[in-house]
């Protein structure tokens, strides 16, 4: 498992992420040394170009400052684990490229993935605010860069700068109504052929480009789209070769072509 340790332990996490194949891009004032991955280099949280596009990030010149002075920076490849459901709150990441799935298992091992969570989301919100435990597993899909905030230096950053703790107000309610909707799609749909065709939309309309021919990069498994849906593995890639054989979509490795979108939102209800 990859976790981030506290600022003294800088050296130990150095060696322990090279021998794990990992690669750490900075420390504390969070600028970028590299583009592992083939991530985006971005020199630090002032100099980012997605500042005006992310809630969190969008903050006056101080508070970026200081910001920049509190982060500690790294890449990860997917597999990667960021915190488990149970462990003791350590602080937030900011999660600044690639995807993070969020997910809950029980305890004879079934996994239900909550949500995916975005470039420009705080993962850990509740948990570092609570000085409880983490609810949810965060494991990384694809290659994503972070940036990490112990948990005193962010309930101090938020004590200090007010808008700040406004903006983590405002994705704190956002991902409530995510998940809310979620919950609905997945819960009040009556068949997983249903229940896929909502996913697939949903996943186009968050990150798919083009206007007759949508297409979008889907780096989720058959398994992790079965765990989000709340179906079986072998169900999904029954559904997935029906809607090929009706063309409603293509797939081209890690490419998904939807062919026919009036088609998958009548499967959709």
């Amino acid at each position: 498992m990859q976790t981030h340790p506290g600022k003294g332990e800088e050296v130990v996490e150095v060696a322990n992420n090279r021998a794990m194949g990992f690669r750490v891009v900075s420390r504390g004032n969070g600028s970028m040394q590299g583009a592992p991955y083939g991530l985006e280099i971005i020199e630090n949280c002032i100099s980012c170009p997605h500042l005006q596009e992310r809630v969190f990030c969008n903050l006056p010149p101080p508070a970026l400052e200081q910001l920049s002075a509190i982060t500690s920076g790294s890449s990860y490849p997917r597999g990667a684990t960021l915190f488990v459901e149970g462990q003791a709150a350590r602080g937030v990441f900011i999660l600044c490229d690639g995807r993070i799935k969020l997910s809950t298992s029980s305890r004879d091992g079934k996994t239900l993935i909550v949500r995916i969570a975005d470039p420009g989301e705080i993962l850990g919100l509740p948990a570092t605010l609570t000085g409880k435990f983490y609810q949810l597993t965060a494991e990384v899909i694809e290659p994503t860069r972070t940036n990490f905030i112990s948990r005193k230096d962010f309930l101090n950053f938020l004590c200090e700068y007010g808008n700040a703790a406004l903006r983590v107000a405002q994705q704190m309610g956002e991902t409530y109504h995510a998940t809310i909707a979620e919950l609905r799609s997945v819960g009040l749909a009556r068949s997983a052929q249903e229940k896929l065709a909502r996913f697939l939309l949903d996943w186009c309309t968050r990150n798919g480009k083009g206007e007759g021919k949508i297409r979008t990069k889907l780096t989720l498994t058959h398994e992790e789209i079965a765990q989000t849906i709340g179906a079986s593995r072998e169900t999904v890639t029954r559904l997935f070769s029906s809607f090929k054989r009706k063309e409603l979509l293509q797939v081209k490795g890690t490419m998904l072509i939807i062919r026919n979108k009036a088609g998958l939102e009548e499967l959709a209800g």
